[in-house]
């Protein structure tokens, strides 16, 4: 039988909840290899991107962590979480009292995982129906977790992100990734995030936040 995309994010994850905040729940992979293959036959069928919404990243969990913990960051502003993955930072931020929280992903099952999750807490996000790198800014506040990992999206949205960085703060949550630029960032925060060796190379990752813009 042919499952629909939240069907299948509930068929392959469990409720869980990331280490370093386990205010929020989310439906993860509790086991790697099962959900890669299974989204590999899905990928197949479906064209679907690999299962990076399965997995609450480190880069994502720094901005959740440093959100909860500082609500007045976020509270009253319009927040967009940008390649939000199981949008574990979009949904702290509607925790900590944003105005309004956007989700920005193209993957149809990580829409999917981030609609569950979001549920599975009792908020509401928004999610834009197409891919809004280009579009004119609408936000006060945009959290990236983790995205300068390969080196043609980190080229793709550096410049849209810069120029975003012109009428809203702009975040980078960053655990040590190869494309992340040199130029242009203001760190204002480090968490040491825990990780699995089936994911990382390292039992621990440490995150900087970073402000972007010249």
């Amino acid at each position: 039988m042919d499952l629909t995309p939240a069907a299948f994010v509930a068929a392959h994850t469990v409720l869980d909840r990331a280490p370093l905040v386990p205010e929020i729940t989310l439906y993860l992979a509790s086991e790697i290899t099962p959900i890669w293959q299974a989204t590999e036959a899905w990928l197949a069928e479906h064209d679907v991107a690999p299962p990076f919404w399965a997995f609450a990243w480190p880069g994502g969990q720094a901005l959740a962590r440093h959100v909860l913990d500082n609500p007045t960051v976020v509270a009253g502003r319009r927040v967009l979480d940008f390649a939000a993955g199981c949008g574990i930072a979009a949904i702290a931020c509607a925790l900590a009292g944003a105005a309004s929280v956007e989700v920005a992903e193209i993957d149809r099952l990580a829409l999917a995982a981030i609609a569950l999750n979001a549920a599975a807490n009792g908020i509401a996000l928004a999610v834009p129906d197409h891919d809004i790198v280009g579009t004119d800014c609408r936000w006060d506040l945009i959290l990236c977790g983790d995205v300068c990992y390969e080196a043609p999206m980190t080229g793709r949205i550096l410049p849209w992100l810069h120029r975003m960085a012109g009428h809203a703060e702009v975040w980078l949550a960053d655990p040590g990734r190869a494309y992340l630029p040199r130029d242009g960032l203001t760190a204002f925060a480090n968490y040491r995030v825990p990780t699995s060796l089936e994911l990382e190379d390292r039992t621990e990752r440490q995150v900087t936040l970073y402000r972007l813009g010249f």
